[in-house]
């Protein structure tokens, strides 16, 4: 039948229909909230307003990574990817717990809008706000093309009868009359209702996704127990059809062994054969289970180590994560919500372990492991009633996670723009009425930006989000603990603190790529892209991005003259009740 025509190949399509509808809504009725307050404070902070499911259900920091990136690393590599995102179930305790009393606390003392604003007002100098705006402008520019990617991708998949469910990047998707119609449809609907709601429609529409989400992955959950006959049949299964995969993977690695020894050419074809063969010759169905994994070095100790600092202090120094701090109710909202996200995250993380795990048993021969979760929500809901919307409220998670993404980044970039750089240094008379005019101007010219630039897209979208995360990490995370915790923290020290850690990060993925393109062989470590850091001893370029910071900012600031005794009263006297 003709994919046009066939019913059932439209209920992906319907159920992003669906999301981008409920969206539009969602920006109509943030924009009435808004406009409750002042503009600036309504429509990039939300009043200072968020409750516990707000702060905890838009605070995951879920993406499309989510459904396509950490599958993936579970069906390929086993129980061992536990460990490698066992972290993550910390980052309520560290973002909430540890930093995030003292930041809401000096945004309301410094009555600051922004992350820009809070540096500025913490240490009294418009060195540091500008510093600190020109840096994450810098990062989120290349985080805001590569989820702009990501959503036009998602998009594309959507049409009916598309047999590619994959966000991968080894050349399966084109960039087609598809993907452009994607890129358009996505640019103009998150840009058009961040412009009505700002903020609170971001923190709206990532709430109603997380909801999804949860019911997409229990759904999905008992669907896969069933199929499987439990978890332990299908980790049996799996470690069994893993060795048998292996068996005759080496037979076939011998094979080519003789050729070559023959002197036989082998055709391109058999070259990709010969790659796949030796790669699965390696897999082990022990290594499934107990780990470290199969395939490139997946979870050496340096990376193992390195990871929980991405999630933990990546998660932590994120300028949309500080921001959705400031914006909490009081000190009370925050120690609920670490609650409330530590069993969300478990609600999430654990059921996909043992989703992938059935997976492997039940399809063990996917060609891009990606796939897993779209091919998994398609066999199990075949039989269902209405299964077809079932599976495609599943498949539209990441297109509304990467939404939800998108919208974040566009009001923080937003507001960097407007109030730190605009308000603060071009026209600091501004009416409300023209910050508003030139929030909605900038919210269109990245739109546009982004759209340009994802005509011809940028490779290794993964890469550049790990990239971003990895500098926005080593630049703010020690000047975000000095300026919360440290009283002796100079202006000085924050300034060489944020721009030490942030060289750093460049330097050493500026040398992994000059290796790379200088023909350095593949170090076997990390993501198999020419866009890889130096993994300086084994180590993600995160972590020295904040020994270096740390280093340097201390260092800076015992060595210069320390910050008033008015301006420490200011930011460490007693709490007030508004300010808890």
């Amino acid at each position: 039948m003709n994919k046009w025509l066939d019913p059932s190949s439209y209920g992906v399509l319907f159920a992003l229909a669906v999301i981008i509808v409920v969206s539009g809504w969602i920006g109509v009725v943030a924009q009435r909230a808004v406009s409750r307050g002042s503009f600036l404070k309504g429509f990039f902070l939300g009043n200072r307003g968020l409750g516990v499911w707000a702060m905890a259900l838009t605070a995951t920091v879920q993406s499309g990574g989510t459904f396509m990136g950490v599958p993936s690393l579970i069906y390929s590599h086993g129980y061992v990817v536990a460990l490698w995102i066992g972290s993550y179930m910390l980052v309520p305790l560290a973002g909430f717990a540890f930093l995030g009393k003292r930041l809401a606390q000096l945004s309301r003392r410094t009555d600051a809008v922004t992350m820009p604003d809070l540096m500025r007002g913490r240490f009294d100098s418009p060195a540091v706000g500008l510093a600190t705006s020109l840096v994450i402008l810098f990062f989120l520019t290349f985080m805001l093309m590569a989820q702009f990617k990501a959503g036009a991708i998602v998009m594309k998949l959507a049409w009916p009868g598309n047999a590619d469910l994959t966000l991968s990047e080894d050349g399966a998707i084109t960039m087609d009359a598809e993907y452009y119609t994607g890129l358009v449809i996505f640019t103009v609907v998150v840009v058009a209702y961040t412009m009505f709601g700002g903020f609170l429609a971001s923190v709206w529409t990532d709430l109603f996704q997380s909801v999804l989400m949860v019911i997409g992955v229990t759904i999905m959950l008992f669907l896969a127990l069933s199929a499987a006959g439990g978890l332990e049949k299908a980790t049996r299964s799996a470690v069994a059809r893993i060795d048998e995969q292996a068996a005759v993977a080496k037979i076939a690695v011998a094979e080519f062994d003789a050729a070559k020894a023959a002197n036989r050419e082998l055709t391109a074809k058999e070259k990709d054969a010969e790659l796949l063969a030796r790669k699965n010759a390696k897999d082990s169905g022990v290594a499934f289970v107990t780990g470290p994994g199969m395939g490139r070095a997946f979870l050496p100790m340096g990376l193992a180590f390195s990871f929980f600092v991405v999630w933990i202090w990546g998660g932590m120094s994120s300028p949309a994560g500080v921001v959705r701090v400031m914006a909490s109710k009081d000190t009370a909202t925050l120690r609920r919500s670490v609650i409330v996200l530590c069993f969300y995250n478990l609600l999430i993380y654990l059921p996909l372990i043992a989703i992938c795990i059935c997976a492997r048993s039940i399809m063990p021969n996917l060609a891009k492991s990606d796939e897993v979760v779209p091919r998994m929500a398609l066999f199990l809901t075949n039989d269902l009633f209405g299964g077809s919307f079932i599976a495609g409220l599943i498949l539209s998670a990441p297109f509304g996670a990467v939404m939800a993404t998108v919208s974040c980044y566009l009001v923080v970039i937003a507001s960097g723009v407007v109030r730190d750089v605009y308000q603060r240094i071009i026209n600091p008379e501004a009416t409300d009425y023209e910050i508003r005019r030139m929030t909605r101007i900038v919210m269109i010219l990245v739109g546009a930006v982004a759209l340009i630039a994802n005509i011809s897209p940028p490779a290794y979208l993964q890469a550049l989000v790990v990239f971003c995360t990895s500098g926005q990490a080593g630049a703010f995370f020690v000047p975000l603990v000095m300026a919360c915790f440290w009283r002796r923290a100079t202006k000085e020290g924050i300034l060489a603190s944020m721009g030490a850690g942030a060289l750093t990060v460049l330097v050493l993925y500026a040398t992994g790529w000059t290796r790379s393109w200088l023909g350095y062989p593949d170090p076997g470590i990390g993501q198999a892209t020419d866009f890889r850091p130096y993994f300086l001893l084994g180590i993600e370029p995160i972590v020295w991005g904040i020994a270096v910071s740390g280093i340097v900012g201390i260092v800076t600031s015992l060595r210069t003259p320390p910050p008033s005794q008015e301006l420490l009263d200011r930011m460490f006297g007693p709490v007030e009740p508004a300010q808890a």
